[in-house]
């Protein structure tokens, strides 16, 4: 949720960010005009009930022969704050309704746009050259015995498949490469929930316009989470933190799901894109100064670990109307595929600024005893999708794998070797 104090005082800031996310600036009006009645209503229904407060203590305070009068004045009294009070209800209702409809203003630097308007921040590495023509991941995977789709297919459907022999080691190892990264940097792990109530997805903001691509229990009221995220948000929600010793980070290890809704055709070969995955996700809660400066230090622990498994890539700032509704900037950090000649993303980093902690509330409280919300960050440290270019990027000849060697320690070799 935005803060509607910035809505009454820099509207035009939240318009120019709907513009630049693709977005309907007119509702910014709409959100003003319902901000102006829900305000007025609340204010109706306090003044009514003061006046009723006083009406009590003088029918409390009133002589025997007057009080039959003044109960009569205090019902009528009461009715009508009983209808100002509904009315207040529904015109908060109302203006929530409106204002979820805006999303987080993004950052000044953003780029405008959508999906093919971000902005080269750097380009790290160089791409390998090979001498031999190159296998691409599901053929590697095949060869060593990593990585088994066919009967991944056959058991769940299509976007599934096994992690065997080396390939669950080969997940495990980035998983704990990970999490000692994490753990170094002062993050405390949690494995968290993979289900969770609806209030708690739709305060992170995910029940937008990608609800469709989340998994829905209806019998039990629950979401199947697509990134630990969710449960960490709501690890805190409703609850005052104490921030004077600085940030707290955590570091959720989860399984997650994604149903990939509208993704027919696109990526279909392999596990570059499937339904059920593992991932180690930095999350982070900050006093709102701080955010953009943790929010590099999140981006340069992602990238510490893309070096770790020597891997070229690049780092973009996400264009607006890419960002989904939470966050106020993303970075997205894209490893080189071989044999898609390309960068495809491995992990993000997200600043969602204080639009998460609105909607969960999540506070903590300053110098002078006063409360506000936080800044909420998050960004992958490791998943699944990171074995697409480490298997493809140090594959040698034969079809056999050689280790990075921060990785060998936790995989017990340094070469996946041909079945």
């Amino acid at each position: 949720m935005i803060d509607p104090v910035l809505l009454r005082s820099d509207p035009d800031r939240i318009r120019a960010s709907q513009i630049a996310r693709g977005e309907d600036p007119d509702v910014v009006d709409r959100a003003i005009a319902a901000d102006l009645l829900r305000r007025t209503a609340l204010g109706d229904f306090e003044g009514l009930r003061a006046e009723q407060n006083a009406h009590s203590r003088t029918v409390a305070q009133a002589p025997k022969e007057e009080k039959a009068a003044l109960v009569a004045q205090a019902q009528t009294l009461a009715a009508r704050v009983k209808a100002a009070q509904q009315a207040a209800t529904d015109a908060e209702a109302a203006f929530d309704a409106i204002v979820s409809d805006i999303g987080n203003v993004v950052i000044d630097g953003v780029p405008a746009g959508g999906e093919d308007d971000w902005a080269l921040v750097r380009e790290v590495g160089t791409p390998r050259a090979f001498d031999f023509e190159p296998r691409d991941h599901v053929e590697l995977g095949e060869l060593t015995g990593a990585i088994d789709i066919p009967r991944g297919t056959k058991v769940s459907g299509s976007r599934f498949y096994f992690l065997r022999g080396w390939g669950a080691r080969l997940e495990l190892a980035l998983m704990r490469l990970g999490l000692d990264t994490a753990i170094e940097a002062g993050f405390e792990p949690l494995i968290t929930p993979t289900l969770v109530k609806p209030e708690i997805m739709r305060g992170t903001g995910f029940l937008g316009a990608h609800a469709d691509e989340i998994y829905y229990l209806p019998a039990d009221e629950l979401y199947l989470t697509g990134t630990s995220e969710v449960a960490l948000a709501g690890y805190h929600a409703d609850e005052i933190l104490d921030l004077s010793a600085g940030p707290i980070r955590y570091a959720g290890w989860s399984a997650c799901y994604r149903r990939e809704a509208g993704a027919a055709g696109k990526d279909n070969r392999g596990i570059l894109r499937v339904h059920q995955f593992h991932k180690l996700e930095m999350f982070c809660y900050t006093a709102q100064e701080d955010a953009e400066a943790e929010h590099l230090r999140l981006l340069g622990l992602q990238e510490r670990m893309l070096q770790a498994c020597e891997l070229a890539y690049r780092v973009i700032d996400v264009a607006a109307g890419d960002l989904g509704s939470s966050a106020a900037r993303k970075y997205d950090v894209e490893a080189w595929v071989p044999t898609q000649e390309t960068y495809r993303e491995l992990t993000s980093t997200s600043n969602c600024t204080t639009f998460q902690a609105r909607r969960l509330g999540i506070r903590s409280r300053g110098e002078d005893g006063r409360t506000s919300p936080v800044a909420t960050l998050n960004g992958t440290l490791a998943t699944t999708r990171w074995i697409v270019a480490i298997l493809e990027t140090h594959q040698r000849a034969d079809g056999a794998i050689s280790v990075p060697a921060a990785l060998a320690p936790y995989l017990g070799t340094d070469v996946i070797p041909v079945r």
